[in-house]
């Protein structure tokens, strides 16, 4: 799967969350500089002298979370690495998809790679080489409250024990790393620690998540182009003067977009004057489109600064000339949780507002359309159900919508006492956006087949190559066959396709 033409160096600077995504899902190859591989070096020769030294140090020479007051001896600091691992692999339920492995061993070398984890260089190196050689550890996604059980999973595959799936065949971690004349990594002091703890899982999962939501704010802009359109909406509602006396940039991009893609629209133009206001639906569409971009970008920030923080507990810092281990709790996900649930309400307004632009392409008495969209309703039933489908899962966004980060638990017996929930905030926005370019895809699929229905005047610019390609793969509606193949085709098309194609360039894309 690496793709040798884009690799990706860390170390010398920041990353971008967009390298993380480039790693997981297009296959780049992701290498250290030197510079950090100096510094992971540096911090593991001041473990190892800290370890040597017997000196009580939380995490080299201790135990864990509530077991930190028992000091161990030298001899059983690889022990404690080995079943740390061991004890922490307690995921549950399906496994993370491919490219979430990868992003999660992707964000943890990054993590490693500022130099404060104490790791020894050789476990950095395998995790390197999984993604390599596309070795993917099989990673339950269920049983985290902000960090521990994914990347347990994972440092299983480097010590050869676990199951992995490499070249679509699932086999045990030992035998994929022999295949590949790698031989598992022998842990020291802290090492099992290392892998286990920190913010990757929940950073990892939010890059692609951040990807997913860039996505789908692109094609909820042009179907919601489509379906002004197909309504006949009064285009004064976007008027760049009115727009700009409203000043989150969000919104200033977003009818930005909308005046690209129906600039030219004959459609708009001899609907101007039918009435004096539309529903909101139609004409806020800028508003609440840009309120969800806005959050895109506040979680950008936020989740592109962990990235580029260390968050492991311990951490190794140089003080004074001098390496200190200093507890504290860098590990704690809240701005990665919180940015996740934030940018799930995002999602999930993105698709309620497209649901409601549904329910009025399909209903006569709010379109002056056909009812369901259909040239011979009663005996065929048309879009009807497609609303429905599209009421379903704006429901299920609702309660994914509910925030993770609010939850908390009393775990490790009285030691780590408030956790973040990061892993279920990003899993769950996963899950919302999923659904949301679904829903995206029914509007795209309805607002298409109104247009069948109004005059044969020319489309906005922009609308016009969105219903084309449209029509490459899913024809008009016309007698009654199973949609779901409809909504499959058009959410396929979404995921491969950039929104960006339909408006100007002079319109900025969201960066």
């Amino acid at each position: 799967m690496t793709d040798r033409a884009h690799q990706i160096m860390s170390g010398d600077g920041p990353i971008a969350w967009q390298d993380i995504v480039k790693v997981a899902r297009h296959g780049a190859d992701l290498q250290l500089t030197e510079v950090a591989w100096a510094r992971i070096r540096r911090a593991r020769r001041a473990v190892l002298e800290i370890a040597d030294s017997g000196r009580p140090s939380y995490g080299i020479n201790t135990g864990l979370g509530a077991l930190c007051d028992i000091v161990l001896d030298r001899d059983e600091l690889h022990r404690l690495s080995r079943h740390t691992l061991r004890s922490h692999a307690c995921g549950v339920g399906e496994d993370l998809r491919a490219e979430q492995v990868r992003a999660i061993i992707a964000a943890a070398v990054i993590n490693y790679s500022h130099g404060h984890s104490g790791i020894d260089e050789s476990i950095v190196s395998g995790l390197l080489a999984l993604l390599e050689h596309d070795i993917l550890p099989n990673v339950p996604a269920g049983g985290s409250v902000g960090y521990l059980t994914h990347m347990a999973h994972i440092g299983l595959a480097l010590i050869g024990e676990g199951e992995v799936d490499m070249k679509c065949q699932r086999m045990p971690a030992r035998q994929a790393l022999a295949s590949v004349g790698l031989q598992p990594v022998t842990l020291g002091p802290k090492d099992g620690l290392s892998l286990v703890n920190g913010t990757p899982a929940m950073t990892g999962l939010a890059c692609l998540a951040l990807a997913d939501a860039e996505r789908v704010a692109g094609w909820a802009d042009v179907t919601a182009a489509l379906s002004f359109e197909a309504l006949g909406g009064q285009i004064d509602a976007f008027d760049p003067v009115v727009i700009s006396l409203k000043k989150h940039p969000g919104m200033q991009e977003s009818a930005g977009r909308l005046r690209s893609l129906l600039a030219g629209s004959q459609q708009i133009a001899g609907s101007r004057g039918r009435r004096l206001q539309d529903a909101l639906s139609l004409r806020s569409i800028p508003h609440v489109h840009g309120a969800c971009r806005d959050q895109l970008a506040h979680a950008a920030r936020q989740i592109e600064a962990e990235l580029n923080s260390a968050t492991d507990n311990p951490l190794v810092v140089e003080m004074g000339g001098r390496f200190r281990v200093m507890s504290q709790s860098n590990c704690h996900g809240e701005s990665v949780a919180m940015a996740c649930d934030l940018l799930c309400i995002a999602a999930a307004e993105l698709g309620s507002i497209s649901e409601r632009r549904s329910f009025r392409l399909v209903t006569p008495q709010t379109s002056e359309l056909p009812a369901f969209l259909t040239g011979d309703g009663g005996v065929k039933s048309g879009m009807m159900i497609a609303q429905y489908t599209a009421a379903s899962l704006v429901a299920d966004n609702r309660r994914l919508a509910v925030p993770a980060v609010t939850d908390n638990f009393m775990t490790s017996g009285l030691q780590e006492d408030h956790v973040s929930l990061g892993e279920s905030a990003a899993l769950k926005l996963d899950q919302a956006l999923r659904n949301t370019l679904q829903v995206l895809a029914i509007e795209y699929l309805v607002a298409a087949q109104a247009l069948e229905f109004v005059d044969a005047r020319p489309l906005g610019r922009g609308t016009a190559r969105a219903v084309a390609l449209l029509r490459e793969q899913v024809a008009a509606y016309e007698e009654d066959h199973p949609l779901f193949l409809d909504f499959r085709a058009a959410a396929a098309m979404m995921r491969d396709s950039d929104a960006k194609v339909f408006w100007d360039e002079e319109v900025s894309a969201f960066s």
